[in-house]
């Protein structure tokens, strides 16, 4: 699937399933094509990417018609543009609380290479661009995708002015840092936490934006948020699922040997 026909699929009510991946070896992108998933989500804000390993791996995604979604360190414009160099087809931006930031996101992502103050001066709304410049950045940026991540309390009391900035196309929510800026931390079954993400959800699908999560616990529990209207489906990331999987085939090996079992169940170093 290539980018544009991802946010073609999307925004046809569609929903489109990925994991986040950690791993940078050349020999992961072909065994993550066999699993399935409609694009890939490459998280630069925790893991230690340099660009040019970010790169290769956006492109080598993509070669393989996996759409790389990349997750900047900071809602940055300069990073922004960076990361859509580097071949992402979209880009997610954590900490978002105000619409001043999506704003200026939207610039970096929708109308690059347009930069300075004349792109402020557009964005503010204090100047127009002329009708072939506006065609060629629409043509141009068409296929990128700008999703922000839904992750504190101070967003969700600005929700309604987030979500409605122009351009702006999805939310993708923060389980974990969300419910730490509750005051629940990871209490994910708490009734506060599941109207908050209920609310995300539907608001962002009422304006006809794409809405989902990352989560990499309990998958009944990611599929009640789902139906709740998420149509962007990021399950786990490979090497939590990897880290269980391992752990489960042995304790099999070793209960059927008499040996004793691995009862460590923390994984919290790949909970992202």
């Amino acid at each position: 699937m290539e980018g544009i026909a991802l946010k073609q699929y999307l925004n046809q009510n569609k929903r489109a399933y990925g994991t986040a991946i950690l791993t940078a070896s050349p020999l992961w992108p072909p065994m993550v094509k066999k699993t399935g998933v409609d694009f890939v989500f490459i998280d630069s804000e925790h893991i230690a990417l340099d660009r040019s390993q970010l790169s290769w791996m956006c492109r080598t995604y993509s070669a393989l018609g996996i759409p790389p979604l990349v997750r900047i360190p900071s809602p940055d414009p300069y990073q922004a543009c960076q990361v859509l160099d580097g071949g992402a087809v979209g880009l997610i931006a954590p900490y978002i609380e105000s619409p001043e930031q999506v704003r200026d996101l939207v610039g970096a992502v929708k109308f690059r290479p347009l930069k300075g103050r004349r792109l402020d001066s557009f964005l503010q709304g204090d100047s127009d661009l002329e009708p072939a410049l506006l065609k060629y950045l629409e043509s141009k940026n068409q296929k990128h995708i700008l999703l922000i991540n839904i992750e504190s309390q101070p967003a969700l009391d600005q929700l309604e002015a987030i979500l409605s900035v122009p351009g702006l196309d999805g939310v993708l929510i923060g389980p974990h840092d969300l419910s730490c800026s509750l005051g629940i931390p990871e209490q994910y079954d708490h009734p506060e936490f599941q109207s908050a993400i209920k609310t995300i959800i539907q608001t962002a699908r009422s304006k006809g934006l794409i809405a989902g999560n990352h989560f990499c616990e309990d998958v009944n529990l990611h599929t009640k948020w789902a139906k709740f209207s998420e149509n962007l489906i990021i399950r786990s990331n490979d090497l939590y699922l990897f880290s269980r999987a391992l752990k489960q085939e042995l304790n099999t090996m070793k209960h059927d040997l008499g040996d004793s079992l691995t009862t460590d169940d923390t994984h919290e170093d790949l909970v992202i």
